[in-house]
């Protein structure tokens, strides 16, 4: 297991829902449930309907290029509209790729995923239990809220710091939110290999004034360059989180333990 911690420091050093609603002031909002470890909603990509995973340590949102061959789309670049939580982007950048490494696990196939460069439009709440995602204007989560973590944008993700430890050895640095990763942290991995291939046992992570100790790591897809790791949703399900991209802000509070 020290062995395992240890690669893991290394890894890091290398650096069924319900609709979505519109809500008061232009707000969107629409239930969401886990699966495989991952956040996901209903949305939708140029017409395209389905199950979409919420990916904020993503900088870009993708489509299967199974479905989009299914729809007629050939090109592997598209401009399309994006629907999510009753807000729409009417003309967004998509990436067509294959999903496959990213769809092991699900019992539904999924469509895409819904990456920071879609979020990042919006204030986000994410409420964990039960699921739950809101997007709002930018700048209205901070609106009379005071305190909170430094966002900085990383490679195109939000990102907090943070810092880990194997007891040996440790690391801080940008980490980025991973609403798509079953793990208390994810280290860098290929971009097409197993989303949730497990990577040893962290001996402590220190995040906003909290030290956790011996979370379990996956190795999961690459990260954009700067970032040290991501922060996994053994993490922050323990929290309601509040990101305002206008602000430069992320408020974590947390949930009760019974919830």
């Amino acid at each position: 297991m020290r062995r395992a911690a240890s690669l893991l420091i290394l890894s890091l050093l290398a650096a069924r829902a319900a609709p979505a609603v519109a809500g008061p002031r232009g707000a969107g909002e629409t239930a969401c449930w886990f699966e495989n470890g991952a956040v996901v909603a209903p949305a939708a990509i140029g017409g395209i309907a389905g199950d979409y995973v919420i990916d904020l340590s993503a900088p870009r949102t993708l489509l299967h290029v199974d479905i989009a061959q299914r729809a007629g789309f050939t090109d592997t670049a598209l401009t399309l509209p994006v629907r999510l939580a009753g807000r729409t982007v009417e003309a967004a950048p998509i990436a067509v790729q294959s999903l496959d490494y990213r769809a092991v696990g699900f019992s539904t196939p999924i469509a895409g995923v819904i990456g920071a460069d879609i979020l990042d439009r919006y204030a986000v709440t994410l409420d964990f239990s039960p699921c739950r995602l809101r997007l709002d204007r930018p700048g209205s989560a901070s609106r009379g809220r005071k305190g909170g973590l430094p966002v900085t944008m990383v490679g195109g993700a939000p990102t907090v710091l943070a810092a880990a430890s194997d007891g040996l050895k440790g690391v801080s640095g940008p980490f980025a939110l991973d609403t798509a990763s079953n793990g208390g942290v994810r280290v860098r991995g290929a971009a097409d290999g197993p989303r949730q291939k497990p990577a040893g046992t962290l001996r402590a992570l220190s995040l906003d004034g909290t030290l956790r100790e011996n979370l379990p790591a996956v190795r999961a897809g690459d990260l954009p360059d700067g970032v040290v790791g991501a922060l996994g949703v053994q993490v922050l399900a323990g929290y309601r989180l509040r990101l305002d991209p206008g602000a430069r802000r992320l408020w974590l509070t947390p949930v009760p333990a019974d919830r």
